[in-house]
């Protein structure tokens, strides 16, 4: 024991020397001995004094601690012994590597994963509160009903602080659309919605990479330059400069073009081949990215996130009330189509309508005969037709109808021809391309019902000659399930192509 407090004393004596050395050096700038150093350590390496001292790794004492023009690096595993007089201040050699930061997941994107749990939360639910009650005696079924009205005021409360509660949160959430100035409920970020974007034209891309057509190809640099063109001519609006516009054509029959919030192009070569000349082309990608600027997804994520909310509840109500499931599902799948007729669809038409509306004022600035926007809607409803496509009513559609659009749009077109002229375009040709269209279309009608009619008389002929011949197919039988009917009359197969030639 007398020896190991000698130890001990030694090693203490040495250390205080070790502390004083330093400080002369930092103070006085005097030349350390290495001998001194290696020898406390040397002693701090022999003696088994763990309540003393406990390795940190490697260090290095700072320059400012060293001798003059000299610095020394302690590479052994000394401690971290800091007595309370004397501090060295002391650095790691190891190098910190820092990971990258968590990107957290994007609210939009954590709605649609949360969506059907939700339902099946509220169905959950509002089961065993069925149960529960079905399995209740009636006398505590009437004890619970009288404990509810003594206690009405409550629970009346209840609700209104929390009806008080999302009045607030809406209110809070108001925002104002861009160009148009409508005041809007918008829950999400368009922040956030240009990450979830970020990733959706990352699976486009995937899912188009063997039909993307090259940036040399003549169709990719005519939607190129009108893109370019519309954001050259629209540049007063902010977030026409802050979005990166981005072109994709696809090489595709779909006659389809939409555009993401993040400013990604995607154009079918379907599209390309329905338009009838450019500016009809301009007024397409002006209504396209009129959604991207306006932030319309966002809009229509918000108010279905509410809906979806407040359907929890009745769903929640109505498999609670029902007294079996069959019924809750029926009772289900009729809410389902309430919200949808009610809610969803009537407000896509409506951010439909106005994207035509901004779309045809950014096609004017742009320059563009916005008078082809409604030939354009004319020519799809003929097209439909033609092809066989049923017609459904509008409020069982996502869109208006061609003929809404086309009354809605020859409303605008003086307004949009008024800032057209504002903006130092050229004329226009005085022939109006709506009245082309329109006499084209009678021509055609015209020349379909003499030919008809004229076979009808030859076929009456030929009966009263008593002559019975079949009679020559002039016409293309059309396949089934796409008769070519316009207007109640039979219509040639090159009909389509002689409209977007006109």
């Amino acid at each position: 024991m007398y020896i190991r407090l000698v130890k001990l004393d030694m090693l203490s004596i040495n250390l205080l020397r070790l502390h004083s050395m330093i400080r002369c050096c930092g103070q006085r700038h005097f030349h350390c001995r290495p001998s001194l150093l290696a020898s406390a350590r040397t002693h701090l390496m022999r003696t088994n004094s763990s309540s003393y001292l406990k390795a940190r790794g490697s260090i290095t004492v700072s320059p400012s601690c060293l001798c003059l023009r000299s610095r020394l690096r302690l590479n052994s595993s000394i401690t971290a012994f800091r007595p309370p007089v004397h501090r060295v201040i002391v650095q790691s050699t190891r190098e910190f590597h820092s990971s990258g930061r968590l990107r957290a997941v994007p609210a939009p994107l954590m709605w649609l994963v949360l969506k059907p749990l939700q339902k099946l939360i509220a169905i959950i639910l509002g089961r065993s509160i069925r149960k529960w009650w079905m399995a209740l005696p009636p006398n505590k079924k009437q004890l619970f009903r009288e404990w509810t009205w003594r206690r009405r005021w409550h629970l009346l409360g209840a609700v209104s602080g929390l009806l008080f509660f999302i009045s607030l949160l809406f209110l809070t959430h108001l925002d104002e659309s861009p160009i148009t100035g409508r005041t809007r409920l918008l829950l999400f970020s368009k922040e956030a919605f240009l990450e979830l974007a970020q990733s959706t034209a990352e699976a486009y891309m995937e899912e188009f990479k063997d039909s993307l057509i090259a940036p040399s190809d003549p169709r990719h640099q005519a939607v190129e330059l009108l893109v370019q063109t519309l954001v050259k001519r629209n540049k007063d609006i902010a977030e026409m400069s802050a979005v990166p516009w981005t072109v994709h054509v696809v090489d595709g029959s779909p006659i389809n073009a939409f555009v993401l919030p993040n400013g990604e192009i995607f154009v079918f070569t379907g599209m390309l081949q329905a338009v009838a000349d450019i500016h009809q082309l301009v007024f397409i990608l002006g209504h396209e990215m009129a959604h991207a600027l306006i932030g319309h997804a966002a809009e229509q994520a918000s108010l279905s996130h509410v809906v979806d909310l407040l359907s929890v509840v009745l769903l929640t109500a109505i498999w609670a009330i029902c007294p079996r499931d069959s019924l809750a599902l029926l009772g289900q799948w009729i809410q389902g189509k309430l919200v949808q007729f009610l809610f969803d669809r009537p407000f896509s038409r409506k951010l439909e309508a106005e994207a035509d509306q901004v779309g045809l004022q950014l096609a004017a600035k742009a320059c563009a005969d916005v008078r082809a926007a409604t030939v354009f809607w004319q020519q799809m409803e003929i097209y439909d037709q033609l092809s066989g496509q049923p017609t459904i009513p509008e409020w069982l559609s996502t869109h208006p109808s061609h003929q809404n659009r086309v009354r809605q749009l020859d409303r605008l077109v003086p307004e949009a021809l008024e800032l057209r002229a504002r903006c130092d375009c050229p004329a226009l040709p005085e022939v109006d391309p709506r009245v082309v269209f329109y006499k084209s279309v009678q021509l055609l009608l015209d020349k379909i019902e003499k030919q008809e009619l004229m076979e009808k008389e030859e076929k009456i002929e030929k009966e009263r000659a008593g002559v019975m011949l079949p009679l020559p197919q002039t016409h293309p039988v059309p396949a089934q399930g796409s008769p070519p009917l316009l207007g109640g009359v039979l219509a040639t197969s090159a009909l389509p192509q002689t409209l977007l030639s006109k």
